[in-house]
């Protein structure tokens, strides 16, 4: 019996800093899933599916738009990386992003909040984002702009 390969997917994340000097460091907004879908309750960075002919800097501007109620100004590519679950592979692309215009809303998550990458070791990630977070917390990621 063969094991059906799983289907890969096109992710992408926006790491949007809080305006303003922070004590502590720089902090930026995650969210935690919503319950009852898949890795309900975990957290991740903003964003979502690449769609068909999409661009992933308008995909994250879209799903931002829709999830988070914000306009985005999209800047350089952060990171990529892979992770395959059990029921998907997804292809992850950080993105640095401001956001333009708007107060963030969790429309599509169960909460938002801004944590510094410290803080954010505490909270319960994805398996995708988390190589993704080691990098940042490491200082690997570079500048944002």
């Amino acid at each position: 019996m063969t094991r059906a390969v799983p289907r890969t997917v096109r992710v992408v994340a926006a790491l949007i800093p809080r305006p303003g000097l922070e004590d502590g460091g720089p902090r930026y907004l995650v969210q935690q899933r919503l319950p009852g879908g898949s890795r309900a309750l975990l957290w991740e960075f903003p964003g979502g599916k690449v769609e068909a002919g999409e661009t992933d800097e308008a995909a994250l501007a879209r799903e931002c738009r829709e999830e988070l109620d914000v306009e985005l100004s999209v800047g350089r590519r952060l990171w990529e990386g892979r992770h395959t679950y059990p029921d998907l592979t997804v292809e992850l692309v950080l993105l640095a992003a401001t956001i333009v215009s708007g107060e963030p809303k969790p429309l599509g998550a169960h909460q938002l909040a801004f944590h510094t990458p410290t803080e954010m070791q505490a909270l319960p990630f994805c398996e995708a984002d988390v190589p993704l977070l080691d990098d940042l917390l490491a200082g690997r990621l570079g500048a944002l702009d």
